[in-house]
């Protein structure tokens, strides 16, 4: 069934080392994406209208544009318009704090609309000022209703690296598509063999990942 060539030479490590490239980009993007999403789903909350609408175009543009598309001008576009000499990996993981931005950014503005505006008042009754309220009280609460969307977030991320292979990144795909070239006549079943085992090494990564969102969300949910 095409699993023999993952045992010749190195093929097997050379998967494990292209999914270890795609969860570098991911872990990468999502911790940059967790600082600007914060910053900009806070800004969304205060009412300016200039603010307001510069925040709405950007989150519709960087959630409804395809990120194959981002990831082709990040790359292409700053290479040939700009002169810029960026390797691939920094234009995916540009792309992805782009979109993970965006994406956090909403999370972030409907967790601090959640927030009764009794508890500002509370807090300011209490002797508390802005830079207080926000670390005492508020920033714990949004964190506790983040966390498990955010967890959610890495999943996809990890999921969706595979089109960085696009631009040349020799991530866990693009070494599949290696290794099935390699042995095309002596194994022509390679290719249920090598994505059966990707299948499997995404799996083993997102589930347990999964399971921690459900359990945090259902454990602060009670």
């Amino acid at each position: 069934m095409g699993f023999e060539v993952l045992f010749k030479g190195s093929n097997m490590l050379r998967l494990l080392s292209g999914l270890g490239v795609a969860l570098r980009i991911s872990l990468v993007s999502v911790l940059i994406s967790i600082g600007a999403g914060l910053v900009l789903g806070s800004l969304m909350t205060v009412k300016k209208p200039v603010i307001n609408v510069l925040s709405k175009i950007y989150l519709e543009f960087f959630r409804i544009m395809p990120q194959m598309v981002l990831l082709f001008l990040v790359y292409f576009g700053t290479t040939k318009v700009l002169g810029v000499n960026m390797s691939a990996e920094t234009a995916s993981v540009i792309v992805f704090s782009l979109w993970g931005t965006a994406e956090m950014s909403d999370l972030v503005r409907g967790a601090l609309k959640g927030i009764p505006t009794a508890q500002y008042e509370s807090s300011y009754a209490l002797g508390l000022n802005v830079r207080q309220t926000y670390i005492h009280i508020i920033i714990p609460q949004i964190i506790r209703r983040m966390l498990p969307l955010s967890i959610n977030l890495v999943t996809r991320m990890i999921k969706t690296t595979g089109i960085v292979m696009m631009i040349g990144i020799v991530e866990i795909l693009k070494v599949g598509q290696q290794i099935i070239e390699a042995n095309r006549k002596t194994s022509p079943d390679a290719a249920f063999g090598v994505f059966a085992t990707i299948f499997v090494l995404y799996f083993l990564v997102c589930w347990p990942i999964s399971i921690l969102s459900k359990h945090l969300e259902k454990k602060w949910e009670s």
